[in-house]
């Protein structure tokens, strides 16, 4: 069985030019833009809803991506939605959430559904955004439940553009070293 699989008739979307390491898994309706990223233990699962990940956005070893389906609970379901230029932390889980472009989640934080972050978002490391919380872009969140701490220095924004940009680079030295991996769940 490949690591990259349908369910019920709906197929990954992926870009010939992202990166998707043979140990993670790739289910459904999930689309990954040009130059994104998903690293070794992932699992991003668009099992009950479509998962969109954009351009130049890397997600890192352990995430786990999944959605919430249309029900009486939650009209209309979460999508999962994750723009360009995003960069997610080791073990990160997002659930049904929008993460606007620029944004960095650090290691172990926790998005859940309906959660926007706004452009240029710097959450931190074990943090907690709850169902339908809004994080302001431009600023440093922290803590459980996420909480504004203050402004982004122009460093820490230069940072987030850096980071992303980083992992595209690092794309190219995986190709160039043919580690295994590769876009289409068969070893290169």
């Amino acid at each position: 069985m490949t690591h990259i699989r349908s369910f019920e008739g709906k197929h990954p979307m992926i870009d010939p030019t992202a990166w998707i390491d043979e140990t993670a898994v790739v289910i459904g309706e999930v689309t990954l833009g040009a130059g994104a990223s998903v690293w070794p233990g992932c699992v991003i699962r668009g099992d009950i809803h479509r998962i969109e990940i954009g351009a130049r956005t890397n997600i890192q070893d352990g995430s786990v991506l999944h959605v919430s389906h249309d029900s009486r609970f939650m009209p209309g379901g979460a999508p999962l939605i994750v723009h360009e230029d995003v960069t997610v932390g080791h073990q990160v889980v997002l659930h049904g959430c929008e993460i606007r472009h620029h944004c960095l989640i650090g290691i172990g934080a926790r998005v859940l559904d309906r959660a926007v972050l706004e452009p240029f978002t710097l959450l931190g490391a074990g943090s907690l955004v709850t169902p339908g919380q809004v994080l302001e872009g431009g600023w440093l969140w922290l803590g459980a439940p996420a909480r504004r701490v203050r402004v982004l220095t122009d460093r820490e924004r230069e940072y987030l553009e850096y980071v992303a940009e980083n992992y595209v680079r690092l794309v190219a030295r995986y190709r160039a070293g043919s580690t295994g991996a590769s876009t289409t769940g068969r070893p290169t």
